[in-house]
């Protein structure tokens, strides 16, 4: 993939696909340490130990689509093409997390991407999923913010759902602004 926000949504989809009502999903950029790291976490069907093992082949997918799974191998090599590192872990009928360490430094880095309209395609298109999204930035200091779908559900009430129009239109300014003050600060 050329962006790694589409590693994100790929691997989002799989936790939407296990039934997951709940997806944690935390950008940790650390310039002082050179690494980027992208956790994925959710309360979904999870996973066998024999199947943790099994998802990072390329032609090992749940799926009946298609004969091979793409999404976490290309997320795992990215990650470790850089340097980083790559772990899951996953307990069945509890949920799955798994995270990405990427060394920005590295010629093999692909860019982060559009990050913040990958979060707001996940949260509008699954309104029936809490999503917890975390940025943070860490140079001399550590800043960073969040948006959790729950919070803003409880706020809106039964009335308004997070995909109407003025809902869209605030949690895009929300990230892009958010997003803007942690990296120029």
């Amino acid at each position: 993939m050329r962006e790694l926000s589409l590693n994100v949504m790929d691997v989002t989809q799989n936790s939407i696909s296990a039934g997951a009502k709940m997806i944690k999903i935390i950008v940790r950029e650390d310039k002082t340490a050179d690494t980027l790291s992208i956790s994925i976490e959710d309360n979904g069907r999870g996973m066998s130990e024999e199947q943790v093992r099994s998802v990072t082949d390329p032609f090992y997918t749940t799926r009946t689509t298609r004969n091979v799974g793409l999404g976490v191998p290309l997320f795992k090599m990215e990650a470790e093409m850089t340097g980083g590192s790559f772990e899951i872990s996953s307990k069945p009928g509890v949920g799955t997390k798994l995270t990405a360490v990427f060394k920005p430094s590295s010629v093999d880095m692909i860019p982060l991407g559009d990050i913040n309209g990958t979060i707001l395609l996940l949260v509008t298109c699954n309104t029936d999923i809490d999503f917890q999204y975390t940025r943070s930035l860490k140079e001399a200091e550590e800043r960073e913010f969040s948006l959790n779908t729950q919070e803003l559900k409880e706020i809106l009430g039964d009335e308004v759902a997070l995909n109407s129009p003025d809902v869209v239109i605030w949690i895009k300014e929300f990230l892009e602004e958010n997003t803007r003050e942690l990296i120029n600060q």
